[in-house]
């Protein structure tokens, strides 16, 4: 489903910044930042597709951050770094995005380089979409997600394309 790239007032933050899980500016540079940044407290992309791909390169960090931890990858632990309670209210956070992704609580999710594991991550980062620009699942851009993870991690190119073409649950999502 591809979402009208079209600038209107009825739309989230996150979509006119083309930061749908709206990345807060820091010192980081990320790839495929507009060059002209007007947003003070987030980070404005070029295009979706570049949001999403800063985004799987923070759950890759996450993966390993929560790894030398000893801490498992849940959904629980990445959108509690993602949205700290000072910040947030985390624990309705973490429901919703468990509604809308169909992942469980308890399921240990496989690292984002891992094209294995792009289905399961896709839907977190779909659901969490949902909760920080406030829409719904319809309004996902979900060509961009994948088009983000084909950015981020570019040797995977055509083991993602091989998955995507034989993966049923993901054609029918």
């Amino acid at each position: 489903m591809k979402v009208q790239k079209s600038m209107n007032k009825n739309q989230s933050r996150g979509e006119r910044n083309n930061n749908p899980l709206n990345i807060r500016r820091s010192a980081d540079q990320w790839e495929g930042a507009r060059d002209k940044q007007t947003d003070c407290n987030f980070v404005q992309f070029k295009s979706m597709a570049y949001g999403y791909r800063a985004a799987w390169k923070i759950l890759q960090s996450y993966y390993g951050h929560f790894c030398s931890k000893g801490m498992l990858f849940q959904v629980g632990n990445i959108v509690g770094r993602w949205a700290p309670p000072l910040e947030n209210d985390t624990e309705n956070y973490i429901r919703t995005v468990l509604r809308l992704s169909g992942i469980g609580g308890k399921e240990n999710l496989l690292p984002p380089e891992n094209v294995d594991g792009y289905g399961r991550l896709s839907k977190l980062l779909a659901a969490m979409t949902c909760v920080e620009c406030g829409i719904g699942m319809e309004r996902v851009d979900y060509e961009a997600i994948c088009n983000g993870y084909r950015l981020a991690f570019p040797a995977n190119r055509r083991k993602l394309n091989r998955w995507l073409c034989e993966e049923d649950e993901y054609r029918n999502w």
